[in-house]
């Protein structure tokens, strides 16, 4: 019998102590095999408490969710797992899900996969209005634009560690999300959306709690799907 393929998490976290203690338990192990938290400029506890509960720690002082993405699969090249999965670290997310996150890559139906917040269970007022109209917008674009049918741009995924790599990803901020996606729908990538479900945060969301930050991130969203279909 074949072995199964490896598994590998990572968790962007900026200022993230009081929530990563949960979200290290949850994570199912195995079939997970690391965990690396990239630290994004914490000023808090977030590194120390990310070892003291078995993961691997990068840093990445440049601000920005795709910055701290890219540091954590640069520390994974050298022994790369088949799989990787992204999650959030503000236990938003459910790591448990893991499991049913990653099933259709396992099983061959997909290359990519997209824990969908929309189709899932819902806790109130997890999902901030504007979250929800954003979700809506990007989605109607990347089906018009891409012929891509997704219902969300969701944090938790799942991607083939050689898929990930021929999308060269590059954004290193707001667009991380939408740029995979993008570049999946381009390649002709295999992919499935699966329910997910997701509560309210612990502490204050560094983009949709604040107005600049859902402003620049709707931009910058806005903005990449325009170019990408331009180009």
């Amino acid at each position: 019998m074949a072995p199964e393929p490896s598994i590998d998490v990572v968790i962007p976290a900026l200022n993230e102590e009081r929530a990563l203690p949960f979200v290290l338990r949850d994570v199912p192990r195995p079939p997970v095999r690391r965990i690396v938290v990239a630290d994004n400029g914490s000023t808090d506890a977030t590194a120390s408490v990310a070892i003291e509960h078995g993961a691997e720690v990068v840093h990445e002082p440049e601000r920005g969710y795709g910055a701290a993405c890219l540091k954590a699969l640069a520390h994974l090249a050298s022994d790369p797992p088949e799989v990787v999965v992204f999650l959030d670290g503000d236990y938003s997310d459910h790591p448990d899900e893991l499991p049913d996150v990653v099933d259709p890559i396992l099983t061959g139906a997909a290359d990519l996969v997209i824990g969908s917040r929309a189709t899932g269970a819902r806790e109130r007022g997890a999902l901030s209005p504007q979250q929800q109209v954003g979700n809506v917008i990007a989605s109607t674009a990347l089906r018009a634009l891409y012929g891509a049918h997704y219902t969300d741009l969701g944090p938790f995924r799942a991607i083939r560690w050689d898929t990930l790599q021929a999308l060269r990803m590059k954004d290193r901020n707001y667009g991380w999300t939408v740029e995979m996606q993008i570049k999946a729908a381009q390649q002709c990538v295999p992919y499935r959306e699966v329910p997910v479900s997701y509560r309210r945060r612990i502490g204050v969301s560094k983009v949709s709690g604040t107005v600049r930050g859902s402003v620049s991130a709707g931009a910058k969203i806005l903005w990449l799907l325009g170019r990408y279909a331009w180009s």
